[in-house]
């Protein structure tokens, strides 16, 4: 073709859009080309109507709103007429999603995914789209350690103008780690560093903790632990100057390092304190936990900075502000720090608002606070409020925040949120035990009975030792002072003889009013008033001492009972805890208003001391003593026992007592028991909380006086994981004083939990 007749048709081409449409008034609309959009679905999106001028700006106007809808690939305008012609070729739309290949995800998971960005069956497909969702999808795996995956799709067009889309995924093998090096350090020994860091080479229980592969998030979480390992331990200039991740060419093995510059390591030579003291300066400096000659620490001083910040929002000064600035002296290696006190003004809570609470009661949470509006803001009675509305067990977030009120530079507002969890429960369960064997259980609760923080609780539990039934009812705030009431209603059978005790069988049926009344924030004293009918069954083979005591007081009995009780938990933890007290202290008493007259007296005392950052030491101590009065003994039923996976390992459950003529253990009045137990994490998952190993000492003496012959000892090494079906606790225990009529049992675990 010569270019004279390229020029034209060129002139033609460009000249073409301004004749495209000559203005018309539109006495009708028609779509063509539509399968599966709604006529009425275009119209809703065309920007002109029939009556409507038709100019080329309105006709560009048009085509941009149908082409911004994402369901066509083609749009034109045509003209019949006075007739406005719109013909569209939609998009195909997705049909299905497959994978193939995927293992480490299930389908459900990698479905989801794609659906945020956009990529779901019944959508309009659209290429762009696809091509996120492959880096998404490479993503994800790329997360998990597969920097080997390769990711393909497949598009194949379907009947009714749809279409199938197939990821073909080659994820290959995980990458891991398989050296972390530490460039610069001198000071420590690098296997020392490397042990607070969370990644790691494989090991025996990496392939659980998928700690040898790789993360972003996890390797600067462990850079931060090792800038405050240096700092906790004076080096005050440690600093991190790079970090190189590298990986293999096969993309199968990450090396990391680590460049670091330790400096010098610091002492603190002088604490000095300035500013508005408001409090006392000899209270600040005790406060504050670094001293002079001391090894600087960051931990300790960030630690004393928030103690005297507490101590000024204790006092209603809820914006103080503490800064420890530094005085370096590189030639002596000594650091001095100043404290700069600016407390700001003191201010009150104008008001306590809640918020989420959709089914609990205003009241319920309320009556927990412990900071009252219009008083002086306190940061203590703050979070005493908070943890006391989080143990209520109601909610599974808990938030407080104190935001000033506008307008005023004396005043905030405590506002509460909490986000509600159902609080009734239908469970059924089931365990096992090494001595108690299947153990069954079927309960229904409600912890709130509409939403007023009362406790209502039926269950049913059965064993091949004891079964129970028992119905309880507690008002947590039967006064407005927090005297809480309730009472048992319960049935329960226990067989001896499948416990290797003396043969006999008891069932008992009883009800128990109770109270409990706080004298502290961590101290609740309980009483309680109790009536039961027992029947006590004897058999041919049981022992003298049960018959005889059948024979004087009958086979059933009854026992009007009175119980008071003390508890003080202070704790860090009730499922990990490393450091503090528990004390319980109770009496049980038989009155003389029924048939059986004795006394119980049991006190426990358990202290848990952090020896390092990983390990914890604990020691318990329980004693007990029990008697008749009234010339009437204690009743051979309510006798103490020891031994078994809770008490002393290495022994059958119930076995250490004084035995009947039998050979069979029958229980004693007087109990001593004592365990010691260095706890820490499993190797590999220092940083899971729930598994936790232990290796103890126990020892116990049950008998009807003090007999320092009848102690037994047993050390061992247990084991406790808290795992999603239930806690299992496992131990090994090997006796080491024991009699010739004793019954050992060195391994011994229970398991079980609701489901």
């Amino acid at each position: 073709m010569s270019w004279p007749r390229i020029a034209a048709l060129l002139a033609l081409l460009l000249a073409a859009p301004a004749a495209a449409i000559e203005p018309f008034v539109i006495r009708d609309i028609r779509i063509e080309g539509i399968q599966r959009t709604e006529a009425g679905t275009v119209f809703s999106y065309l920007p002109v109507k029939v009556g409507d001028t038709m100019t080329d700006a309105r006709a560009a106007e048009a085509i941009r709103a149908l082409f911004a809808t994402g369901f066509f690939r083609d749009v034109s305008l045509e003209r019949d007429g006075d007739v406005l012609v719109v013909v569209v070729h939609e998009r195909p739309s997705i049909a299905l999603i497959d994978f193939s290949g995927a293992r480490e995800f299930n389908k459900e998971q990698l479905t989801g995914g794609m659906r945020q960005i956009g990529l779901a069956e019944g959508r309009i497909f659209d290429r762009s789209v696809l091509e996120r969702a492959e880096q998404e999808l490479k993503r994800q795996y790329l997360s998990r350690g597969y920097y080997a995956v390769a990711i393909t799709s497949t598009i194949t067009p379907l009947e009714r103008n749809r279409v199938s889309i197939n990821f073909n995924v080659e994820e290959g093998s995980v990458a891991k780690i398989r050296g972390i090096n530490i460039i610069g350090a001198q000071a420590f020994r690098e296997s020392e560093l490397l042990n607070v860091f969370v990644l790691r080479t494989p090991g025996l229980m990496t392939w659980f903790s998928k700690h040898d592969q790789y993360s972003r998030q996890k390797l600067s979480a462990d850079l931060e632990t090792l800038r405050s390992y240096y700092l906790d331990r004076g080096y005050l200039e440690f600093r991190i100057d790079s970090t190189q991740v590298s990986i293999t060419p096969d993309k199968q093995d990450i090396y990391i390092t680590v460049n670091v510059t330790e400096g010098r390591k610091f002492t603190v030579s002088e604490i000095r304190v300035a500013g508005e003291k408001l409090v006392p300066e000899e209270e600040i400096r005790k406060l504050i936990q670094i001293r002079p000659g001391e090894v600087f620490s960051r931990t300790r001083l960030t630690e004393s900075t928030k103690l005297i910040s507490d101590r000024l929002g204790n006092d209603g000064y809820a914006f103080a502000n503490v800064n420890a600035v530094p005085e370096l002296d590189r030639k002596k290696d000594q650091v001095a720090f100043t404290f700069f006190v600016d407390p700001g003004r003191r201010v009150y809570v104008r008001r306590i608002n809640v918020s989420g609470n959709t089914r609990t009661r205003d009241e319920v949470i309320r009556r927990e606070m412990r900071q009252l509006e219009g008083a002086w803001y306190s940061g203590e009675k703050i979070q005493a409020s908070r943890s006391r509305v989080d143990r209520l067990g109601y909610f599974t977030e808990v938030g407080v925040e104190t935001p000033a009120v506008q307008g005023t530079t004396d005043q905030v507002d405590v506002n509460v949120s909490v986000v509600e969890k159902p609080t009734g429960n239908m469970l059924l369960g089931a365990g096992f035990g090494s001595d108690e064997g299947l153990l069954l259980s079927a309960s229904i609760s409600q912890n709130n009975i509409f939403g007023s923080g009362k406790h209502l609780n039926l269950q049913a539990n059965t064993s091949r030792i004891n079964t129970a039934y028992v119905l309880s009812y507690t008002d947590p705030y039967f006064t407005v002072d927090g005297v809480s009431a309730g009472f048992d209603l319960y049935h329960r059978k226990l067989s001896a003889d499948a416990n290797l005790l003396g043969n006999y069988e008891t069932k008992t049926t009883g009800a128990q009013l109770r109270l409990g009344v706080p004298v502290t924030e961590l101290d609740v004293i309980q009483y309680g008033l109790g009536w039961e009918q027992t029947e006590v069954i004897t058999f041919a083979n049981s022992p003298l001492y049960y018959k005889d005591f059948v024979a004087t007081f009958g086979s059933e009995n009854t026992n009007v009972f009175l119980v008071a009780g003390w508890q003080r938990d202070a704790r860090d933890s009730l499922i990990y805890p490393t450091r503090g007290t528990n004390q319980k202290a109770s009496a049980e008493v038989g009155l003389p208003l029924g048939t059986l007259e004795y006394y119980k007296l049991t006190y426990q005392y358990q202290r848990y001391f952090p020896l390092t950052r990983l390990m914890s030491l604990m020691v318990n101590g329980e004693a007990g003593y029990g008697d008749g009065y009234g010339d009437k003994p204690m009743p051979f039923y309510k006798n103490y026992y020891a031994g078994g996976v809770t008490s002393v390992r290495g022994f059958k459950s119930f076995t250490i007592s004084p035995k009947d003529s039998n050979g069979d253990p029958r229980g004693g009045s007087k109990k001593l028991l004592t365990n010691v137990e260095l706890l820490f994490p499993f190797p590999g998952l220092e940083h899971d909380r729930s598994v936790r190993l232990s290796a103890f000492f126990d020892a116990a003496m049950v008998d009807d006086t003090y007999n320092a012959n009848a102690w037994r000892y047993s050390i061992g090494l247990a084991a406790l994981w808290v795992s999603p079906f239930g806690p299992l606790k496992v131990s090994a225990g090997w006796p080491i004083e024991k009699k010739p009529l004793d019954k050992t049992q060195v391994f011994q675990f229970t398991f079980g939990g609701a489901f």
